[in-house]
């Protein structure tokens, strides 16, 4: 009971200083918007390169394409390198990778799909920009709203599912971001994943003894600052809220570097998520950055305009 009233107290925690850095988030970018920009040279027009690339290691950003964009993604994840060069650092051991396909249809919309090699998952998103930050006079943030719907396609025994919506599971994402200036973007998110299934947990001897919750909710922190025009530094941090006595999913830490051109984005990392559909990664991760199950992943996007 006490380890379990620590963990209440520490997320709680978590979740205050989580909202009042959202809130001075947002004041700060009022109070310099009001500060910098007079009224009468308003632009409303959304800041260019908010971020250079609609995904940041293991998040989506709050930025939309232009209207007609169209984008494909390659993301890949080795496995942890706490074998050392036994299986190359993780290069060797098995890996997860997914591809990914995103159009703009209508401005501040985008809408797409993806499949996974682990457990064959698919998934489909949209996302949309409620506020966009204007050059000046306008939205001091972009405020933007994800979903995800993930199915996992599997008919095996090992997968347990007893009904077709056993194999849907969900994610919902608000996220608060702001260009501070040329060199620095920061983003702030809380998530809620959900999973239609979960599975029991036995004893040694078989018996129930109950089953985690469908519900966990995640909080995101992540930025970019750029060296060169071409090259930035890249970090994300995610914070899951809630856990149970069934289910204690760990934190993620990754660092890295990211590479653009006009139409590509390059970002290499290391991090402890392995999974690359989010409400898996926030629900199931298990690997802690602190006992070295780390590894190397990387993402490219690719974009054409229509």
């Amino acid at each position: 009971m006490k380890r379990i009233a620590t963990s209440i107290s520490f997320h709680c925690s978590i979740n205050i200083c989580v909202i009042f850095f959202l809130v001075l988030f947002i004041l700060n970018g009022i109070s310099l918007q009001a500060q910098e920009n007079p009224v009468d040279n308003k632009d409303t027009r959304p800041v260019k390169n908010m971020f250079e690339s609609t995904w940041l290691i293991d998040n989506q950003t709050a930025i939309i394409p232009y209207k007609g964009t169209f984008e494909f993604d390659i993301m890949h994840r080795f496995g942890t390198w706490d074998k050392g060069y036994d299986d190359f650092y993780g290069v060797f051991a098995p890996s997860n990778i997914r591809l990914g396909l995103n159009y703009v249809p209508i401005d501040k919309l985008q809408v797409g799909f993806g499949f996974s090699k682990d457990r064959r998952l698919l998934d489909f998103h949209a996302k949309y920009a409620i506020l966009q930050q204007a050059r000046s006079g306008g939205s001091p943030v972009n405020l933007t709203y994800l979903v995800n719907m993930g199915i996992d396609p599997r008919e095996d025994k090992k997968s347990g599912f007893l009904e077709t919506s056993d194999k849907f599971s969900y994610f919902h994402q608000l996220m608060v971001a702001r260009k501070f200036n040329d060199y620095l973007s920061l983003q702030a998110a809380s998530s809620i994943s959900y999973f239609n299934f979960v599975e029991a947990t036995m004893d040694a001897e078989g018996n129930f003894l109950g089953k985690r919750d469908n519900m966990v909710i995640s909080t995101s922190i992540l930025g970019r600052f750029k060296l060169t025009n071409s090259m930035g530094l890249i970090a994300n941090f995610d914070i899951p809220m809630t856990d149970d006595e069934f289910n204690d999913p760990q934190p993620n830490i990754s660092f890295g570097i990211e590479l653009t051109s006009s139409s590509h984005a390059f970002q290499v990392f290391v991090g402890n998520y392995k999974w690359l559909t989010p409400q898996y990664n926030h629900t199931y991760n298990q690997n802690n950055f602190g006992d070295n199950e780390i590894l190397i992943g990387f993402n490219m996007t690719r974009l054409w305009n229509f």
